[in-house]
Order: C-alpha cells, then structure tokens, then sequence
C-alpha cells in the first residue's frame, strides 16, 4: 500500500479541486499520503482499486477521535479518479473498507458528506449506512458555509467481541 502513496495522492488531489467531497484546499503529496498510511497501517483499513497496474481510486479510515473508547470507530474517506467515477469503483471500495474493517475488529464506520454529493450518499445506503444527522454549517470552503451528513454503519459482528 506505501507503494501506492502517489497514485493515492494524485486522486486525493482531483477530489481537492473538484470541491464535491472534502473541505481540504491543500493539495497532498505522495509522502504525506505515505506517512498518513503508516499510521494507520494493521489498525484502521486501507483499500485501493486497480485496474492493471493502474491506481483507480481508494478508500482508508483513521482514528475517529483519540479517546481509548472510541478504538474500534473508523471515520473513512473515499476517493475515485475523475475517469473511473460513476462506474462502480466506489461500489467495490466500499465493499473492501467494510470487509477489512470488520476483520480488524472495528465495530462502527463514519463519515461526514456533503448534502450535494447524492453518489456518495447512496452509496452509502447501498451498503448498509444510515444518515445520522446534519452538522450544519459545519465549515467554509470557498467562502460559504457548507453542511455535512453523517452517515454510519455499525458492524454487528464485532459489537460482540469488541476488545477496546
């Protein structure tokens, strides 16, 4: 997965400047993509789809907050490069994250969306996400306030055994 930082970061930059699914305004590198993969590594899930050797899109989840209850929560982004989208790469993405998810022993991913990517939302409820909530107003992007949806699935299976 390190190997694949570049590609990670190239897509994480076309989501950047297309402002439908992140606030974030700095573009990343390779090596912060890598160094984000590192902390992450063997704890939170991380998936790439690829299509020869080619790097098509991606989807990781990181510490939801730093508290030791909330261990077993991942909050997961996911990004597909502008080519490939709308042809079911996300479906598949999705279906990795949850998969390694669950078998990390995570009981619970998130994520915030913005109330106007509808793909991303369904998505979502496709695989088994609920919205939640609306933060409103939640933060700027290019000088308007812009809200999120909340949206979660719980993974039933670790709810049982969850060591955390």
């Amino acid at each position: 997965m390190l190997d694949d930082a570049a590609a990670i970061a190239e897509i994480y930059n076309q989501g950047i400047e297309d402002r439908v699914a992140t606030y974030e305004t700095k573009r990343r590198s390779a090596e912060d993509q890598r160094a984000w993969l590192k902390t992450i590594a063997g704890r939170y899930p991380a998936v790439v789809a690829q299509i020869d050797v080619e790097i098509i899109g991606w989807a990781g989840a990181g510490p939801y907050r730093e508290r030791e209850c909330y261990r077993g929560i991942g909050e997961f982004s996911m990004y597909v490069r502008r080519d490939w989208r709308g042809r079911g790469v996300g479906d598949l993405l999705l279906a990795g994250l949850t998969s390694d998810a669950e078998r990390l022993g995570l009981w619970k991913l998130l994520s915030r969306i913005f109330p106007f990517n509808e793909a991303s939302r369904a998505l979502c409820r496709k695989h088994g996400f609920r919205e939640v909530g609306v933060y409103e107003k939640h933060a700027r992007l290019d000088g308007r306030w812009v809200d999120v949806v909340i949206v979660e699935r719980l993974i039933f299976t670790n709810l049982k055994t969850a060591t955390f």
